[in-house]
Parts: C-alpha cells; sequence; structure tokens
C-alpha cells in the first residue's frame, strides 16, 4: 500500500472517531471508546505508566515518580529480567508505594485508572505503542525517534488531534532555556540571514559483537517474550550478540545514530531555521566503516536537506574524532564553549551560533569573537504535565508535530541512503558538488575517514540519490519504487499500525 496524502490523512483524521481501527487485545476500538475531553484539572494526582524501563526509560521513572503530582502505578517491559532497578526506584521516590509489573503493553492500554503513558521502547514500538494508548484515552509522553518510519509518524499526529489527547516528544532540550533563548536569538535576527544548520552526532561507537565477522542466530533471554518485543517489526531471529540497546543499529528495529542521538540535533536544526514541514529534497552518503560487526546501520553519514532559501547538513561520525571546530579550522581554541561533537551549527551573514550541549549555546562573529552566551536548564517532563492538566497541546514545548517532522527528516536521509549506489570512497560525488557547503562536508568526511585508516581507493561507501518531495503530502516526486515503499513498513498480524477501514 503506498502512502497516504495530506489529503487522505485530513479526511482520515475527520473520520477517525467513526472508523475502526485494526488492533488487538482490548485496545479502544471506534468512535465508542474514544474518551471524552478531560476537564483542565490542577490538583489530581496523575497515574503514569512507564512502558519500556532498561534505558532511557529510567530517565522516565526519574520524571514522573514523586514529582508534579504524579504517581507511577506500572511498570511494563517484555523482558522481566530488566525492571526491578525501575521498581525499586519508584517505591523509594515515591515512599513505599511500588508499582505493579505488566510484561504486556496491551494490558497497561486495558487499565482505565492509568492517566498517562511514557514510552521508552525500542524505536518500532513508538508509534504503536502511543497510537493504542492515545485511542484508550491516555496522555502520551513518546521518546524520539517518536516513529520508524514517515507514515507511521504522519499517523500519530492525526490521532493525537483526532482524540484530543496530549501527545509531547521526548527531544528534552525543547524546554531548557539556553536553546529557546538561542533560538528566539536567531529568528529574531540576532545573526542575519542563517543560510545553513549543521546537525552534528560526533560519537564514537565501538564495533558491535566480535570485530571481523558475523555471530550468526543468537539465543534470546527466557524472561523475554521475543514475539511481543518485536511486535510490529518482522519476527527474525536475533542476530546480534546483545538483544537490548544494539537494536539501534539494525534495521528492523533502529534507525542509526542519525535516528538515535542525532535527531536530537536535527530538531534544533529544523528548530532554529524556522522549518515548519519536510525539506524539498533529501541526498545521503554514508557507510558501516572501521569494522565489520553485526550491526547494518550507517556509523559515518552526511545527509543535505534542501529547504530553498536555506540548507540543512547532517553529519554523523561513530569513528575516533576531533571535534567540528578543531576540524574545520585545525587550529585550537582555548575557549570550550565554541566547540561542538554532538551538537549544532548556525551559519549566519554576522556569525555562528554554536550549541555545544543541551543546555548551552555562544553566538559568536566571523571573526570568533562572543557576542552572547546561552546558558540555562528546563523540565521536560514538568512542561508536559502541565500540558496535560490545562488539556491544551500547544504548551508543549515538544508537541507530537514537532516530533514527526524532525524524525522523518532523519528516515529520509536513511532512505536516500538505503536506494544508493556503491561507488569507492576516492570517486567524485556527482550533481552536489556545486554547492560550496555540500562540498567542504564532503571534504571533511574522506579526511576523517583516511585519519581513522579507512582505505578510501578500496572502500565503498553508498551514495544516495536526490529525492524530491513534496512537504505537502510528505511523499516523493521522483523517487525509485522502493524508496516510495520505504515510507512505510509491513507491519505483523496483530501489530498493524491503525488506518482507516476502506
Amino acid at each position: 500500500m503506498g502512502p497516504m496524502s495530506r489529503r487522505e490523512f485530513v479526511r482520515h483524521s475527520a473520520a477517525l472517531s467513526a472508523a475502526v481501527a485494526a488492533s488487538t487485545g482490548g485496545v479502544a476500538l471506534g468512535k465508542e471508546a474514544l474518551p471524552e475531553a478531560r476537564k483542565p484539572d490542577a490538583t489530581k494526582t496523575l497515574r503514569v505508566a512507564v512502558i519500556g524501563v532498561n534505558s532511557r526509560g529510567m530517565a522516565h521513572v526519574d520524571g514522573f515518580a514523586g514529582r508534579h503530582n504524579c504517581e507511577i502505578v506500572t511498570i511494563c517491559d517484555c523482558d522481566e529480567a530488566v525492571v526491578g532497578k525501575a521498581i525499586s526506584t519508584v517505591e523509594k521516590r515515591q515512599n513505599g508505594k511500588a508499582p505493579k509489573f505488566e510484561k504486556d503493553l496491551r494490558r497497561v492500554m486495558d487499565d482505565k485508572s492509568i492517566d498517562i503513558v511514557s514510552i521508552a521502547t525500542p524505536n518500532h514500538w513508538h508509534a504503536l505503542a502511543a497510537i493504542w494508548a492515545m485511542q484508550a484515552g491516555k496522555d502520551v509522553y513518546v521518546e524520539k525517534p517518536v516513529s520508524h518510519n514517515v507514515w507511521e509518524g504522519r499517523r500519530i499526529v492525526d490521532i493525537a488531534r483526532a482524540t484530543g489527547m496530549i501527545c509531547q516528544t521526548g527531544t528534552q532540550i525543547r524546554s531548557t532555556g539556553a536553546l529557546n533563548d538561542a533560538v528566539k536569538f536567531l529568528q529574531s535576527g540576532g545573526l542575519g540571514k542563517v543560510r545553513l544548520a549543521r546537525g552534528l552526532c560526533y560519537k564514537p561507537r565501538r564495533s558491535i559483537g566480535d570485530i571481523g565477522r558475523k555471530k550468526g542466530a543468537q539465543p534470546t533471554p527466557k524472561s523475554l517474550d521475543y514475539d511481543l518485543w518485536c511486535g510490529p517489526a518482522p519476527k527474525s531471529p536475533l542476530m546480534r550478540a546483545k538483544l537490548h540497546y544494539d537494536w539501534h543499529w539494525v534495521y528492523e528495529t533502529g534507525n542509526g545514530d542519525l535516528g538515535n542521538q542525532g535527531i536530537h540535533q536535527m530538531d534544533v536544526a529544523r528548530w532554529g531555521l524556522g522549518k515548519n514541514q519536510l525539506a524539498n529534497s533529501v541526498w545521503s552518503i554514508g557507510g558501516r566503516f572501521g569494522y565489520v560487526d553485526d550491526g547494518e546501520t550507517a556509523n559515518t553519514q552526511i545527509a543535505h536537506f534542501d529547504y530553498g532559501d536555506s540548507s540543512l547538513i547532517f553529519e554523523v561520525r561513530g569513528l575516533n574524532t576531533a571535534d567540528w571546530l578543531a576540524d574545520t579550522r585545525k587550529q585550537p581554541t582555548a575557549d570550550g564553549k565554541m566547540r561542538a561533537t554532538v551538537g549544532n551549527v548556525f551559519y549566519g551573514e554576522k556569525g555562528y551560533l554554536i550549541v555545544g550541549g543541551y543546555e548551552s549555546a555562544v553566538a559568536v562573529t566571523p571573526d570568533w569573537e562572543v557576542i552572547k552566551v546561552f546558558s540555562k536548564g528546563g523540565d521536560h517532563f514538568g512542561n508536559f504535565v502541565n500540558a496535560v492538566r490545562k488539556r491544551d497541546h500547544k504548551l508543549l514545548n515538544a508537541d507530537i508535530l514537532e516530533g514527526h517532522l524532525s524524525s522523518a527528516l532523519c528516515h529520509l536521509a536513511n532512505i536516500s541512503l538505503l536506494n544508493g549506489t556503491p561507488a569507492p570512497l576516492a570517486s567524485e560525488v556527482k550533481d552536489l558538488t556545486d554547492n560550496a557547503d555540500v562540498r567542504e562536508t564532503l571534504t571533511r568526511f574522506k579526511t576523517h575517514l583516511t585519519e581513522n585508516k579507512v582505505d578510501l581507493a578500496s572502500t565503498t561507501a553508498l551514495v544516495g540519490p536526490k529525492l524530491v518531495l513534496n512537504p505537502e503530502t510528505e511523499t516523493f516526486l521522483n523517487a525509485p519504487a522502493k524508496a516510495t515503499q520505504m515510507l512505510r513498513r509491513e507491519y505483523r498480524k496483530g501489530f498493524e499500525v491503525p488506518t482507516q477501514n476502506s
């Protein structure tokens, strides 16, 4: 089935309350199960379920347990071996009130007493879990990326609007005072016209499994319901040494570091540019270099997004690397605020804005003199709870629409890459070198690989096609059939992302 047009999305949203969505095990269906709009309530103790607690989910525990007049009543994870820390932490933070444990998230949706579902599962579950929760009358905090593909991201937005549920994206940088002030400075003309936003994910990653070989099929933990863990994704054999976390580097369940760490910086880049839709085109180059292991996703990647009056360039580096400033200027600076490894750089007529962390940024002149320093924290979970209490999604710092658009940019870059043609790294990349920023980035990309002892002459990269988009319909205009198919996925029976009945 092809992707929905925007018109079809709108039509679907209007009809959603009368439609019966594909679902399983007691999850809400149709108009009669959709909740009535809640009234604003500043005093009610909100009952929270956290789904997925092996890694990022512990931040959700910290964000809700004993805070904002919330009570975590349920911890849910399909691997019962990983829940102990979460349960004990909640019990301690809530003065002895321990949460119950559920292995199956569908039972969480059935529980009418739960007000909020907070989702920190692997990426492939984000959309479906969020949609089921909202259809069951629960507000949702969902980790980034909010989706595993473009189409299902738009579905979350539509269902949030149709049900009236509050849905926050886990891009917590949106709630820091530093970045809010920095973006206001940019958009008020503090650096003049901004022609380029650069996102950086310079985050060295070790190989997974044994270097130099792939391990083959592995057993799954006895504590795990693997069928439920796979959920919407194909139930493929486990082909890596570790089940947990390393799913990021497998395309069926993850989106590589572009959609893992990089989604934060992608979101800041789009936010700073003030772009509230997808780009006009996308192009990507990259590969998994420096080792052979069980991973599939790129550990080194460039993506270019054309917005017409400005560009967004994203760089992923998973091998050892210098920071952006040293790599660009080839000279040290005493001011650590001007350095960036995981961050952003905005190029304006009057200088640069360098975002070197979640709670810090600095604006400098073209001669690197400091104009202004931004430094202030924030509370993303608190912002979400406030919007829940006031029943107003416009109060969210990271409404689900923002999460969808930024997540979709990551997916689009990976689609270009996966539709690419292998070419030696030493060869020229045609059709894009007329863009000076892309040309400079490609030069540094190759130098970086050489410094990591990657032989450019004998090593191939995937050179993706330039894919032209219709930002309104979120579809391609010139893409191969395979690329269009990758805007969504085939879902396993019982785990389908709901769509309108035909």
